[in-house]
């Protein structure tokens, strides 16, 4: 069914009815809760993925995105129902959907330099299955213009922008939290190529989204704003990091200032620690720098390089929490405790602990690390060795807030640890209950006097 000209509430009509057709490009970590979503409201869906296993998965109901909470059931049902299917074949998807979604991942190098051949690829195959009256839109997170730039692949149709719809809605979701984010967690962000095309979208996602949309003013302004938030937490946690190090050659406690000054409603510093990583908050940054022309964008610039800095400072804390017990970093035994860039999350990108490890090692320190969600191989990929255990460690330096961490047993560490040192990078200890046990306890804007 096309919706271009339908209203808003006929649109979410149309679809709790079944008789639209969705094709979610990309049934990765976002990709597939999005698609498994709009199935659980009465749309068709057909994910599409060049990942002939995750196809298999998918169409026998099997959830293949593990982390996310409450996903194995709404694939099985929706499969089950006939509501959710997979394919590779993205041009038979699009030849079938009345609406195509894409949210392939954007692949960038650590300077926020796009690659977006996965973008390209997925906008080729849908103009060879475009039809009037449908509707494209991009989710992925891209620099402002970039949806735009599809305009003449899609064109390659026959059909021209008006006679098909054009659309941003930025995903707002979290590996853990994706359903809960996708369904009403924050508002829906749209921009649209036109007023007709705005009116069909926001009903599309209205359908699924209890805190409503947002509609933009053009997809430009859409995309810009996902781009904005992320820039925003990057220069947030590089000043609190800053005023972390000012805490440390003061001798005050970071957190302490931190959450007393919280309290008015205009602040709101954010949490201080070993670096920042994955595949968003350090990256979008790079997205308004390298897009500025006249304006010089230094505090963006600047949050970059101190944000990039903090695994230095982390063990440089090493050194000096260990020199603070008179045992120099070289010939220490050190374990990192976390690989992934965030707790309950196993991915890498801008890993703190991979620099870390570097360093720690160019420096002559014996280097161990263990992550619950890693292997051994993981390890050996950072260059450390694996350890499961706390004997004849000097220092332990936690790099991700894992679940398993915040629950450490301290006692037991005091028994089993050669030397009592603790350099805390994520803030997940209780700092007095390790001061007691004797530990010197250091973390980013805490350093014992």
């Amino acid at each position: 069914m096309k919706l271009i000209g339908l209203n808003r509430e006929e649109v979410k009509t149309a679809i709790k009815s079944g008789e639209v057709t969705i094709a979610v490009y990309g049934m990765g970590k976002m990709g597939l809760p999005l698609a498994a979503v709009f199935a659980d409201h009465g749309a068709r869906v057909i994910g599409v993925d060049i990942n002939e296993k995750v196809v298999e998965m998918i169409n026998r109901g099997e959830n293949h995105v593990k982390e996310e909470p409450g996903l194995d059931e709404l694939v099985r049902r929706n499969v089950e129902a006939g509501r959710l299917e997979a394919t590779t074949d993205g041009v038979w998807a699009a030849k079938k959907a009345d609406v195509m979604i894409i949210l392939v991942p954007t692949l960038t190098d650590e300077r926020g330099n796009l690659k977006l051949g996965p973008v390209y690829d997925v906008a080729e195959k849908i103009s060879q299955g475009l039809e009037r009256g449908d509707i494209v839109i991009t989710e992925a997170t891209m620099p402002p213009g970039t949806t735009e730039s599809l305009i003449p692949i899609l064109e390659k149709s026959g059909l021209k922008l008006g006679e098909f719809g054009l659309a941003h809605a930025p995903e707002r979701t979290m590996t853990g939290t994706a359903i809960r984010d996708i369904t009403g967690q924050y508002p829906k962000i749209v921009g649209a190529s036109d007023e007709k095309i705005l009116e069909a979208v926001i009903g599309i996602y209205e359908t699924i989204n209890r805190k409503g949309v947002i509609p933009m003013s053009s997809i430009k302004a859409a995309e810009a704003v996902k781009v904005f938030e992320g820039v925003y937490r990057d220069v947030n946690i590089a000043l609190a990091n800053e005023l972390a190090m000012w805490c440390e050659e003061h001798g005050l406690d970071a957190l302490e200032v931190f959450q007393a000054a919280n309290t008015q409603p205009y602040c709101h510093l954010h949490m201080p620690g070993a670096g920042v990583g994955g595949h968003c908050i350090p990256v979008y940054p790079w997205f308004v720098i390298n897009l500025a022309k006249k304006t010089n964008p230094r505090l963006i610039k600047t949050a970059r390089e101190i944000n990039d800095s903090m695994p230095h400072h982390v063990v440089e804390l090493t050194v000096k929490a260990l020199n603070q017990v008179g045992k120099p970093l070289k010939g220490s035994n050190v374990l990192v405790l976390g690989l992934t860039f965030r707790g309950g999350v196993r991915e890498f990108m801008k890993a703190a602990a991979k620099p870390i490890i570097q360093e720690l090692r160019e420096w002559g320190a014996n280097v161990y690390a263990y992550d619950p969600l890693c292997t051994r191989e993981d390890a050996e990929r950072f260059g450390a060795e694996w350890k499961e255990d706390f004997k004849d460690i000097d220092a332990i330096v936690i790099t991700a807030d894992h679940r398993e961490f915040k629950e450490l047993d301290l006692e037991k560490l005091a028994g089993e640890m050669r030397t009592k040192v603790i350099v805390d990078g994520r803030n997940v200890l209780d700092p007095e209950k390790a001061k007691k046990l004797g530990f010197k306890y250091y973390r980013v804007g805490y350093t014992p006097q």
